[in-house]
C-alpha cells in the first residue's frame, strides 16, 4: 500500500490517558497510532474508516515514556513520570489543610488576646 503522506511526529495530536497519537484524515475521521506502536519501531498509521496511511517521522529519543498497565492514567509514566491527578489533588488538599491550621492558630492568637484585654 501506498503512503498519503508523511508527517512530523510534532504535527499529531497525543493523548497521554490512552496513549494514542491522532492526525486528521481528508475522509473526515482520524489517523491513528499508539505509542506502544512507536517505541515498537512501527511508523504507520492507519485511517479507521479509508483506506489512506502515513508515515510518521519521529526520532524515538523524543517519544514521551511508555506506561506501565498498572499505572494511573494520569500520570507521566515511565521512570520519575510526572505527577498524578491524585498526588495534586493530595498536595492541594494537605496546603489547605495547613492554611486553615494557620488560620485557627491566628484566630486562637486573636482570641486569647482579646479576653486577656477584658
Amino acid at each position: 500500500m501506498s503512503i498519503y503522506e508523511e508527517v512530523e511526529i510534532e504535527d499529531l495530536d497525543y493523548d497521554p490517558a490512552s496513549q494514542t497519537y491522532t492526525y486528521p484524515c481528508p475522509c473526515g475521521d482520524k489517523f491513528s497510532i499508539s505509542l506502544e506502536a512507536l517505541w515498537d519501531g512501527e511508523d504507520v498509521a492507519t485511517c479507521p474508516s479509508c483506506t489512506l496511511r502515513i508515515e510518521i517521522i519521529y526520532d524515538e529519543e523524543d517519544l514521551p515514556p511508555l506506561r506501565e498497565d498498572g499505572d494511573d492514567e494520569g500520570s507521566e509514566g515511565g521512570e520519575g513520570g510526572g505527577v498524578t491527578e491524585k498526588e495534586e489533588e493530595e498536595e492541594e488538599g494537605g496546603e489547605e489543610k495547613k492554611e486553615e491550621e494557620d488560620i485557627d492558630e491566628g484566630l486562637a492568637k486573636i482570641a486569647g488576646k482579646s479576653l486577656a484585654v477584658r
